[in-house]
């Protein structure tokens, strides 16, 4: 029985203290009203669209970038040419090579470059070959490697895609 009592008040002034701590937050987050204008150093939120092949992209319905505040939003690259062709059929390292040379060109029209990604996921139709070349990535990725998933699926958008390399990229000011 006393420990039950024990356990019971032991509960309780958790649940005080914890109610006290929340009370203490809100009160140092409480904002004072002034006269004069803040200045917002938020980044612009309008979301910024990016197409690098405008035709393609209108045909299967998006677009390969956008830009909200410091943060890109790049979708898959595969290895195409301008009218949307699958290049490289049955070259696991010339689709890959071809994936970074259009996300760099996407990067390169927002001012940065692949030091600025955060997030690099790949999608792939064969996790062997693609493991196979891989090490193309250290030449891509100077300084770090950013996170992300390395997922094998069964297909991507056209039979002949081995890869598909979407990002992520948060912008220095």
């Amino acid at each position: 029985m006393k420990t039950t009592k024990f356990v019971t008040i032991a509960i309780a002034l958790t649940v005080a203290i914890s109610i006290a701590s929340c009370n203490e937050k809100t009160k140092a987050n409480t904002t004072v009203e002034t006269s004069e204008p803040i200045e917002s150093a938020a980044p612009d939120e309008t979301p910024e669209y990016f197409m690098l092949r405008p035709e393609v992209e209108k045909a299967y319905g998006y677009s390969h970038a956008v830009k909200i505040g410091n943060d890109i939003k790049i979708s898959g690259a595969v290895s195409m040419d301008n009218e949307g062709n699958p290049t490289a059929i049955g070259d696991m390292e010339q689709q890959m090579k071809n994936c970074y040379a259009d996300l760099e060109k996407i990067l390169n029209h927002y001012g940065c470059t692949f030091d600025d990604v955060v997030v690099e996921n790949v999608f792939t139709t064969n996790m062997s070959k693609f493991l196979e070349v891989a090490a193309y990535r250290a030449e891509i990725y100077k300084k770090q490697f950013p996170a992300g998933s390395w997922l094998g699926v069964t297909e991507l958008a056209v039979p002949e895609f081995m890869i598909e390399i979407e990002m992520e990229v948060h912008k220095k000011n």
